[in-house]
């Protein structure tokens, strides 16, 4: 930690320090993902502070979707499962209204590439670090409607085998077999024109609209780990966002 990070930390309120404690605990690896934490008193006991500051820093982390809550039963870290990921991050809706759930992917291409300036600069990376490179396509009712380019910084994710098959759920496959729980992810939105590339893998014409969707996705403790691109058939899907 930095001189001005300590500076900046030791004027925090205490219950976010204890918020930051347990997730810190989380990022390591001591509570993993669906585990339920101890008890508010076990925690105030571990993190020698009391039952309302533990109370406090648990409402938060609830709030931002580290740990759930279910009543008379206590506290668990959340997961990152194919419902969580439909409701937090995925955006897209059918034009016609009906819900026909999550598109499923199929999987073009995973490479290991060097990152390009473009890339690097997304990924807060150095150019011409390890990227990984992934192209896919997503179909509902098996039409292709989206295509994906999902850039990934290779030593975040060295175990990773670019020879295996990938599962629909990429967030929870991250959070299972990386330990990186995606936390934050912020969606840029624009008007594009489609392209040859998109005519060969979602069938649309070059000229049709599409919508393109630049996500930069960020883990539980910052760290910048998937920069993904999606170009989306528009005359079968919109973005959609509720606020509540």
């Amino acid at each position: 930690m930095t001189p001005k990070e300590q500076s900046r930390n030791a004027f925090k309120p205490l219950y976010q320090k204890i918020e930051q404690a347990i997730t810190n605990k989380i990022i390591a690896g001591e509570w993993g993902p669906g585990d339920m934490l101890p008890s508010e008193f076990q925690l105030a006991d571990l993190l020698s502070v009391s039952q309302g500051t533990v109370r406090k820093a648990l409402e938060a982390l609830t709030q931002s979707n580290v740990v759930y809550r279910r009543q008379g039963v206590g506290t668990f870290v959340s997961e990152n499962t194919l419902k969580d990921m439909l409701f937090h991050f995925f955006h897209y809706k059918a034009n016609d209204g009906v819900d026909k759930g999550l598109p499923s992917a199929e999987l073009i291409d995973i490479e290991l590439i060097d990152a390009s300036p473009e890339i690097a600069s997304e990924l807060e990376l150095t150019r011409g670090d390890g990227v990984i490179k992934i192209i896919r396509i997503r179909k509902l009712a098996d039409k292709p409607c989206i295509a994906e380019q999902i850039y990934l910084p290779q030593h975040f994710f060295t175990q990773l085998d670019i020879n295996d098959s990938l599962p629909n759920s990429l967030y929870h496959y991250y959070q299972e077999s990386f330990n990186i729980t995606i936390n934050k992810a912020a969606d840029k939105i624009r008007a594009v024109i489609a392209n040859e590339s998109d005519q060969a893998l979602i069938k649309v014409r070059p000229g049709n609209p599409l919508l393109e969707v630049t996500r930069r996705a960020r883990a539980l403790d910052g760290r910048l780990v998937e920069y993904r691109i999606s170009r989306v058939d528009s005359e079968q899907l919109h973005y959609l966002v509720d606020l509540n």
